[in-house]
């Protein structure tokens, strides 16, 4: 639905998508770093809501998780985030990255029109599958946000076929077997991987998971579009306190600015 991951392709520049949880420490603080995020680079944000139980993630992100719900994050209070966001910018698409609970809690249409209004453009939920989506789905669809799902290294080719075809703005493939902030292994045959879904799609591909600094976000972007960094930068946000200075945050978000730079070194 969605074209701003193919107008960055279009112009040779590979994509670089941050992940943060929102209310990490606090929710000013998350506001200034989404703000500083997008100087350093960032062409999407991809904003975590927090869950109590995020099976699929790491300790670090774990973490940030825990001290955002210890600061009393709700999901409404990431919808009125992103709608502070959008009064200073409504360029760089935000896509929210959670999980289904606080969703059904909220009611799917609920869910989809506060999404709309507060200028969200994407969501993922990483526990549910394509096969279980289609109220969801539709439900975003008719808000005209995008739906995006991850595929992993061992999702064959009919069902990755089946997650494409339910899959917009861009594909989110996970370089390993594993939780976030794992350690990046075989390149290789994350090469062989991304071949193989790109003979399947035209959306963009970006890889994410284990990708920690500027280094590996340049070796895994020479397969594909673009890459996500999360762990590495919620592992930076730990050190932050509520109400951090600006300069403190732009310290902490330069971690973005080294990968944009070595980023912009490919072709």
């Amino acid at each position: 639905m969605h074209d701003y991951c193919e107008a960055a392709v279009g112009k040779d520049r590979k994509i670089l998508i941050p992940y943060l949880v929102a209310g990490d420490p606090d929710l000013d603080t998350t506001l200034a770093l989404m703000h500083s995020l997008v100087e350093q680079g960032a062409d999407v944000i991809e904003l975590g809501f927090p869950f109590s139980d995020p099976s699929s993630d790491g300790p670090v992100i774990q973490r940030g998780v825990e001290r955002a719900l210890k600061a009393g994050t709700r999901l409404t209070d990431v919808f009125n985030l992103v709608a502070q966001f959008r009064r200073d910018n409504d360029q760089i698409p935000v896509v929210l990255m959670g999980y289904l609970n606080p969703i059904e809690i909220m009611g799917y249409e609920h869910f989809a029109e506060r999404a709309r209004t507060a200028g969200i453009d994407g969501v993922l939920i990483v526990d549910l599958p394509p096969s279980e989506s289609s109220d969801l789905h539709a439900s975003l669809r008719n808000a005209d946000i995008d739906t995006l799902y991850l595929v992993a290294p061992t999702t064959g080719p009919k069902r990755a076929a089946d997650i494409i075809a339910h899959t917009s703005g861009y594909l989110y493939y996970v370089s390993l077997k594993g939780v976030t902030g794992a350690a990046l292994i075989d390149q290789e045959a994350i090469a062989g991987k991304i071949a193989e879904l790109r003979s399947m799609t035209t959306l963009p591909i970006v890889i994410g998971f284990g990708i920690k600094d500027a280094d590996s976000a340049a070796a895994m972007a020479r397969f594909a579009d673009g890459v996500v960094i999360g762990s590495a930068l919620v592992d930076r946000i730990a050190d932050l306190s509520p109400g951090a200075d600006a300069d403190a945050v732009t310290a902490t978000t330069a971690l973005i600015g080294l990968a944009r730079d070595a980023l912009d070194t490919l072709k």
